[in-house]
């Protein structure tokens, strides 16, 4: 009866470490958040995020299949290198950061795809509109650093239309193209480390 006992917690207890959640933060100091957008239908003009916080959830360690993913962008922190236009994409014409301060993606499924690829379909929150969207992942591999943390690093990569936003700012050339194209595309290099 004791050994029954026994058989029955251990795999009991077996069977809570497995969906033991394991814990992952962003290293703001080496993830990079990037957008990009033509500009008169000629060139593309680059922008990053300078402050952001990152949150996964996986069930183990080495395996990101089915990880949560939880992820906030500070709008005020918008950087392109020039102030003037800085200003621009805080007003009302673009992402108003005084009423919407916070860019918010927060995944609805992660899987792998075959090896090291992964799609994240996820609920992306822009001036108070949620549409979801779907990212292309690479799993780039995990290494325990020199101080002995756990690092794991990703590139996802995906497209939005920013009027679905409801992004209002659409001029265009006497030609139609638009100055600042609806479609951008984005670029997250994330390394996160484990808790």
């Amino acid at each position: 009866m004791k050994k029954a006992f026994f058989s029955t917690a251990l795999l009991v207890l077996a069977s809570i470490a497995s969906f033991a959640q394991v814990k992952w933060n962003a290293d703001p100091a080496h993830t990079a958040v990037i957008f990009s957008v033509k500009h008169l239908g000629i060139n593309y003009v680059q922008g990053h995020f300078a402050k952001f916080s990152g949150a996964i959830e996986t069930t183990d360690s080495t395996n990101f299949q089915n990880a949560k993913v939880d992820f906030t962008a500070d709008v005020n922190s918008i950087n392109t290198g020039i102030d003037q236009r800085d200003g621009h994409l805080k007003s009302d014409d673009f992402f108003n950061a005084a009423q919407y301060p916070e860019i918010k993606v927060k995944s609805v499924s992660f899987k792998k795809v075959a090896g090291n690829k992964y799609i994240m379909l996820a609920d992306v929150t822009l001036r108070n509109t949620t549409k979801r969207v779907p990212f292309d992942v690479t799993y780039n591999g995990v290494v325990r650093d020199p101080w002995g943390l756990w690092r794991a690093g990703f590139t996802a990569k995906a497209t939005i239309n920013r009027l679905d936003f409801g992004v209002k700012y659409a001029d265009k050339l006497p030609s139609g193209v638009y100055a600042v194209a609806p479609t951008v595309d984005i670029l997250v290099n994330a390394e996160i480390v484990k808790q």
